[in-house]
C-alpha cells in the first residue's frame, strides 16, 4: 500500500509555458488576456515560446530549451525536483510532433507529481480563475517507493 506525501504549492506559483507550433497564437492570446494574473507568478518557458511570451505580453519568462531540444525534459525534471506548481502545455492534437515520446514524458511526470495541468485554453481559464491559483494549496503526491 503506498501511501501519500502532502506537498505545498505556495501563494506565488512557479507556472510552466509550453506550446506546439500550431498552438502558440492560441497561448499568446490566452497569456494576453490573463496578463495581469500570470505577473503575480514566476514564468518558465520552452525556448521560443517563452520568448513570445515576453515579446508579446512583456512577463518575465524564464526561457529553457526547445521542447524538440530538451526542454520539455527540462521542465520534467523541474517538476519532479518539486519547482514548477503548475503546466500550460497547449499541445497539438492533430499534427504529430517528432518528440513524442518526450511530451508523453512531461505529462506522465505532471500526472506522477499531482500538478495541475491545462491542455486547452478552457482548462487554463479554470486553473488561472481557481481561488487556489493565489493561495497555498496542498497536493497529495502518492509515494511510489515499494
Amino acid at each position: 500500500m503506498s501511501t501519500e506525501i502532502p506537498l505545498v504549492s505556495k501563494k506565488h506559483k512557479v507556472i510552466a509555458l509550453v506550446a506546439h507550433d500550431n498552438m502558440k497564437d492560441e497561448l499568446l492570446e490566452w497569456t494576453e488576456a490573463h496578463k495581469d494574473e500570470l505577473g503575480k507568478h514566476t514564468l518558465i518557458g520552452t525556448g521560443t515560446t517563452g520568448r513570445l511570451v515576453n515579446e508579446r505580453t512583456g512577463l518575465s519568462v524564464e526561457r529553457l530549451r526547445s521542447g524538440p531540444l530538451g526542454g520539455d525534459q527540462q521542465i520534467g525534471a523541474r517538476i519532479s525536483e518539486g519547482d514548477i506548481d503548475v503546466l500550460l502545455f497547449f499541445w497539438d492534437p492533430l499534427e504529430p510532433q517528432p518528440h513524442d515520446p518526450d511530451i508523453k514524458a512531461l505529462l506522465r511526470i505532471a500526472v506522477v507529481w499531482n500538478i495541475p495541468v491545462a491542455c486547452n485554453r478552457a482548462t487554463a481559464d479554470f486553473i488561472m480563475t481557481s481561488p487556489l491559483i493565489n493561495d497555498e494549496f496542498v497536493r497529495y503526491v502518492p509515494s511510489h517507493e515499494r
